[in-house]
C-alpha cells in the first residue's frame, strides 16, 4: 500500500528579475510552429572529480579561456567572466582530459576508450580535424609539441602506456617505453632540442629525446606514483609532483636533478604542478587540503593557501593562466587563488558536477534553484549566473523534489526527509525537517500552507493510502484538486482536497507509467507526460482530452512537462536529449530542439518568463533558450 502524505508548514516572501546575454544557434526542427529557439547561455558543469585521481586543467595559450571535462563533455570557460562557457559532447564516452595546441586553433581530447579527438575552436561547430585509438585504455594526459605538429598521450593502454605521433596523419614518431606501469603525466619540452617527459605508477620519470623520439633515461627520485610532469615556459627547467608530497626540480636539457621544494613540499599526495609565466615561481596542488607558491630559484616557500578542513577541499589540479593561480577541490569548485590574501579565494566557481535532478524558481523568478544526484542545491542569479551552493546540512543524497513558496524552499530526497531553505540566508533551517517513513518521490505546495510529498509507505500528520506507486504530483491553485501520477497502474489519479483530506474523483490512463503532470498557470488544463512518448493534454474541470490527438514526437520516455507563464506553450524534455514546445492554441504546432543536451536526458525543465526556457540534464548542465515568436 503507498500514501500520499500531508505535512503542514507556513513561509513569507521577496522580489527581483531576469534578463540574459550569449547567443548561439541550435539546430531546430519547427513543424507548423512559427517560434525561433536560440541556446543562449549556459551555466556550465563543474569539473568531474574522484578521489586519489588527479585533474588536469588546459590552458588556452591566448590567455582566454581554460579546459576541463566532465562526463562525455569537454567545457570550455573563459576564465575573466567563468559565467561564459561553451561545451564540447562528441565523444561516445567519458573524456578525462583536453589541452589546447600551441597555436591555440585545435584541442585535443582523449577519452576512457584510448580515443584522442582533435577539433577546431575556431567554429562555434567545433569541426572535427582527426581521430585517433592511441593506446587502447584511458587517456590520462595530452601534450602538443611546441609547433602544434606532435602529440603525446599517456594513460593505461593494455600494450602500451604512452603514444608519440602527428597531429596531422597520425604517423607514430617514436615510441614511449622504459616504465611498467600506467603513466599519469607527460610534456612536451617547448623548446629545441626537443624533450619528453612522462610521469609513472611505477615512481619514475621517463626522458626521451628526439624527433623521433627514444628512451633515454628514468629519474628515480620519488618514492611513490608520480602524478605531474610539467616543462617550465622556456623549457630550461620541469618540475615533478608524486604522491609521496614532494616535488623535486631538474635541468630541462640534462635532466639533471637540480634540487627538492621543501623537504617535503606537502604533507600530502602532489597533485598537480604550474609554471609562472616567467618561470620564476612554481604553483602546486596537494591532498594535504593546500597549494602552496614557490620561489623556484631558492626552492623556498613563498604563500601558502589553506583551502579549508573537509576532505572535500583536497586539491586535485592547479593551472597558472596569465595572472590567474587557478585549483580545483575535489568538490569541484575552481578556486582563483589570491596570492596578497592566501586564505580567501579572489572568486569560487560552484555548481554541479552531478548529476541535476530538481529544478525551481524562487517566488520573484530572479534565482534559479537546481539539485543534483549528490544531495547538493545550487542558487543562481538568472540575470548574471554567479551562484552559490546552499549552506547547512541538506539531504546527502539524492534530491526528488523541490519547490519555493514565499521565503523558503521546500526540498524533498531519498534520505526519507522533507526540508527547507531558508532563501534570505542560503541556508538549510536545521529546526525544519521532517522525518518521513520512507522515500519521497516529489511535492507540491498549496496556498503557501501545505506541503504534499508523495511517498511509499510513509505516513506524516495525514495521509491517504492508494493502492499504486506515485511518482509525481500537481495541484490546481484554484480548485486545490490533485494530480497524482502513477507508475504502476499507468494512471493519473485526480483527487478533491479538503483540509487535509483526499477523495478520488476521477482517474486518467495512459498506455505507460506515468513521469510527471503539472497544472497550468491558469489552472485551465492539466498536462501529463509518460514512458509511453506521450504528452497528453486535458481540459478542467472536466478532464477530458483538449483537443482530439496525442502530442507523441518523442523518441523515448518524456521526463518531464512544463509550463509557459501564460499557458500558450508546454516543453516536454525526454531521455532522447530532445526538448519539444508546444502550442495550446494549436496543437497540430510543434517546435523540436534536437540534442538539447547531446548525449544526456532532459531532466528538468522551467519556464522563466514568456521567452526563457530554462532545462538541465544528467550533464550536469544548466541551459537557457530564448523562445521567440516570428
Amino acid at each position: 500500500m503507498q500514501n500520499i502524505t500531508f505535512v503542514l508548514l507556513t513561509s513569507t516572501l521577496d522580489d527581483s528579475t531576469s534578463k540574459l546575454a550569449r547567443r548561439c544557434d541550435e539546430q531546430l526542427e519547427s513543424v507548423n510552429f512559427l517560434l525561433t529557439v536560440i541556446w543562449e547561455y549556459i551555466f556550465a558543469a563543474l569539473p568531474r572529480t574522484q578521489r586519489g585521481q588527479p585533474l588536469v586543467l588546459g590552458g588556452d595559450p591566448k590567455g582566454e579561456n581554460f579546459l576541463y571535462t566532465n562526463g562525455n563533455s569537454v567545457i570550455i570557460r573563459n576564465i575573466d567572466n567563468p559565467a561564459i562557457a561553451d561545451v564540447y559532447t562528441e565523444h561516445s564516452c567519458s573524456v578525462i582530459v583536453a589541452k589546447y595546441s600551441p597555436s591555440g586553433f585545435y584541442i585535443a581530447s582523449g577519452d576512457q576508450s584510448g580515443k584522442v579527438r582533435i577539433w577546431d575552436t575556431v567554429n562555434k561547430e567545433h569541426i572535427l580535424k582527426n581521430e585517433y585509438h592511441s593506446i587502447g585504455g584511458p587517456i590520462k594526459d595530452i601534450a602538443w609539441s611546441p609547433d602544434s605538429q606532435r602529440m603525446v598521450v599517456v594513460g593505461e593502454g593494455r600494450e602500451k602506456f604512452g603514444h608519440v605521433f602527428m597531429a596531422e596523419t597520425g604517423t607514430s614518431v617514436g615510441e614511449i617505453s622504459g616504465q611498467s606501469k600506467s603513466i599519469n603525466s607527460c610534456d612536451f619540452r617547448p623548446a629545441r632540442p626537443f624533450r619528453l617527459i612522462t610521469g609513472s605508477e611505477d615512481n619514475t620519470i621517463a626522458v626521451f629525446e628526439g624527433p623521433p623520439f627514444k628512451f633515454k633515461m628514468t629519474k628515480q627520485d620519488h618514492t611513490r606514483f608520480v602524478q605531474a610532469v610539467r616543462y617550465s615556459p622556456d623549457g630550461n627547467l620541469f618540475a615533478s609532483g608524486g604522491f609521496d608530497g614532494k616535488v623535486f626540480i631538474y635541468n630541462g636539457v640534462t635532466s639533471d636533478l637540480v634540487g627538492e621544494l621543501g623537504p617535503p613540499a606537502h604533507q600530502g599526495g602532489v597533485y598537480g604542478v604550474a609554471w609562472k609565466p616567467d618561470g620564476t615561481q612554481l604553483l602546486t596542488a596537494s591532498g594535504d587540503k593546500t597549494c602552496k607558491l614557490w620561489d623556484v630559484e631558492t626552492r623556498t616557500l613563498i604563500t601558502e593557501f589553506n583551502m579549508g578542513p573537509a576532505v572535500d577541499d583536497q586539491q586535485v589540479s592547479c593551472l597558472w593562466q596569465g595572472k590567474y593561480l587557478l585549483s580545483v577541490s575535489l568538490s569541484g569548485f575552481i578556486n582563483y587563488l589570491d596570492v596578497d590574501n592566501p586564505q580567501k579565494p579572489i572568486r569560487i566557481i560552484k555548481g554541479h558536477n552531478k548529476p541535476i535532478t530538481v529544478l525551481t524558481l524562487s517566488p520573484d523568478r530572479g534565482t534559479i534553484y537546481t539539485g543534483s544526484h549528490d544531495g547538493y542545491i545550487t542558487n543562481w542569479n538568472a540575470t548574471t549566473g554567479e551562484n552559490d551552493r546552499v549552506q547547512g546540512h541538506g539531504h546527502g543524497n539524492q534530491i526528488n523534489g523541490m519547490k519555493a513558496a514565499d521565503n523558503l524552499l521546500y526540498t524533498a530526497g531519498i534520505d526519507d526527509t522533507l526540508r527547507s531553505v531558508d532563501i534570505a540566508t542560503n541556508s538549510y533551517a536545521e529546526t525544519s525537517v521532517v522525518k518521513l517513513d520512507s522515500q519521497p518521490r516529489g511535492l507540491d505546495i498549496y496556498k503557501d500552507m501545505v506541503v504534499i510529498a508523495v511517498t511509499q509507505n510513509g505516513k506524516k500528520l495525514s495521509s491517504v493510502s492508494i493502492d499504486q506507486e506515485p511518482s509525481c504530483v500537481s495541484i490546481n491553485q484554484e480548485t486545490g484538486e490533485v494530480a497524482v501520477g502513477c507508475t504502476s497502474d499507468n494512471k493519473v489519479h485526480i483527487y478533491e482536497l479538503s483540509d487535509s483530506t483526499l477523495t478520488q474523483k476521477t482517474e486518467l490512463e495512459h498506455l505507460g507509467p506515468i513521469t510527471d503532470v503539472s497544472y497550468s498557470p491558469d489552472n485551465k488544463y492539466l498536462v501529463a507526460c509518460d514512458a509511453n512518448r506521450k504528452v497528453i493534454l486535458y481540459g478542467v474541470p472536466e478532464y477530458k482530452l483538449a483537443h482530439n490527438r496525442e502530442w507523441g514526437f518523442h523518441n523515448a520516455r518524456v521526463n518531464s512537462v512544463a509550463w509557459s507563464p501564460n499557458s500558450d506553450m508546454v516543453a516536454s524534455g525526454s531521455l532522447d536529449t530532445t526538448i519539444i514546445i508546444w502550442s495550446v492554441t494549436n496543437p497540430a504546432k510543434h517546435t523540436i530542439i534536437k540534442n538539447a543536451h547531446p548525449q544526456s536526458q532532459i531532466t528538468r525543465l522551467v519556464w522563466l518568463d514568456e521567452e526563457t526556457l530554462i532545462s538541465v540534464g544528467q550533464d550536469c548542465n544548466t541551459k537557457m533558450w530564448r523562445i521567440q515568436k516570428i
